[in-house]
């Protein structure tokens, strides 16, 4: 007999929302939480609470109130010593506490993955102060990857290219990083063929892998996304070993959105998310099972038996210019005129400049006419006051 777990997601936004979806289709009741009232997953929850997810005290009270089976974040900002804490207690934390606490803060997991497990990674650098970043780049050298070490969705990133950038990368970093006046990571710059994520399955059967996904990023945030990417054999079997190594250090079931560099034959290590990735949306439409529903699968202790590509695809977000209140998305009738294309939209309450608010996903037997279907239909969207 199957037993419903209940499941407390904390951070409510469109990768939640899929996730709560998919928890229902097995059974489990679901709680929502987030910092702002009706975000996406709180919409589908069976409750939901607004609570700030930086304030330890308040993350115990609502754990407490309900006393979920599985604690699930979903996004980087939580007062992650109190999800240890409570995770010592008995309470289950996926994937574990300590992939969220590391994965939180940028410096952990690129020690844990360079200095710990050996995994290459582009050289890098820490800095409290700007005399210290000062210092740091020029270590480095131009060009440089400039990141606050708690930041999500790219804010606060920049690429340092001369020393007439310095100060204004180093204001970027500041005002983008989810502490103010926090350290930053200043990284070497790779000169990379493409960036790729690898998802990665741990489940109760053992680890697989999606096939590769390729992405294209912009200030460290995703416009593109496309499903398969083409690797060779030896740079696929370099990127799942890199994978595997990482995912198995931080342990437990679940997705997790390993971010990988290649350059030839060589890749890189870059970050890893132990949760469903941003650019893995484009699974909704190109597997069997999608990356949702297969961390709801591992998460809830059931094997998953394979993982197939039913269609190449690709995916494209619809980002906000300008921040409203009140909005409506037009062009919805003909971006779906396009053939073998969805549309997912989010149902955030307000748009902010440069936030999601929706996806194209489109599909084809090959990957390229995929992306020029996603890109036709993103193009009829437009996000307007209503």
């Amino acid at each position: 007999m199957y037993i419903s777990k209940k499941i407390m997601l904390l951070g409510s936004g469109e990768l939640g929302k899929e996730i709560i979806i998919e928890a229902q289709r097995l059974g489990a009741e679901t709680i929502a939480i987030d910092r702002y009232e009706l975000a996406p997953a709180m919409q589908v929850a069976d409750r939901s609470y607004c609570i700030d997810m930086l304030d330890s005290t308040e993350i115990r009270r609502i754990v407490e109130i309900e006393n979920p089976d599985l604690i699930v974040p979903e996004i980087e900002a939580i007062a992650t010593s109190e999800l240890v804490k409570l995770e010592g207690e008995g309470y289950n934390v996926i994937p574990t506490a300590k992939a969220a606490q590391l994965t939180m803060d940028r410096e952990g997991i690129r020690r844990l993955a360079s200095e710990t497990l050996q995994l290459p990674t582009a050289n890098y650098r820490f800095a409290n102060t700007f005399e210290e970043f000062n210092d740091a780049v020029k270590e480095i050298g131009f060009p440089c990857v400039v990141k606050p070490l708690m930041s999500s969705s790219g804010k606060g990133q920049s690429v340092c290219r001369t020393e007439n950038d310095v100060k204004e990368c180093w204001k970027i970093a500041m005002e983008g990083g989810r502490v103010q006046n926090g350290r930053v990571i200043i990284e070497e710059f790779i000169h990379f063929d493409y960036e790729i994520t690898l998802l990665t399955v741990r489940a109760v059967n053992g680890t697989m892998f999606c096939e590769p996904i390729g992405h294209i990023q912009k200030d460290g945030d995703y416009i593109e996304s496309w499903q398969p990417h083409h690797l060779t054999n030896n740079q696929l079997e370099k990127a799942k070993q890199i994978a595997k190594a990482i995912t198995d250090e931080l342990g437990g079931y679940g997705i997790f959105g390993v971010e990988l560099f290649i350059s030839g034959d060589k890749v890189y290590f870059s970050e890893v998310s132990p949760r469903p990735h941003d650019t893995g949306l484009v699974t909704l439409v190109t597997q069997n099972l999608s990356e949702f529903a297969l961390h709801v699968r591992a998460i809830l202790g059931f094997p998953i038996p394979e993982i197939n590509l039913i269609s190449p695809g690709a995916s494209r977000p619809l980002k906000a210019e300008k921040e409203l209140k009140d909005y409506a998305i037009t062009g919805i009738q003909d971006a779906l005129s396009n053939e073998n294309t969805q549309i997912r939209i989010f149902g955030k309450p307000l748009t902010k400049v440069g936030r999601r608010i929706a996806v194209t996903l489109s599909t084809s037997k090959d990957v390229k006419t995929a992306r020029i279907r996603a890109k036709q239909a993103l193009d009829y969207l437009q996000i307007t006051e209503k």
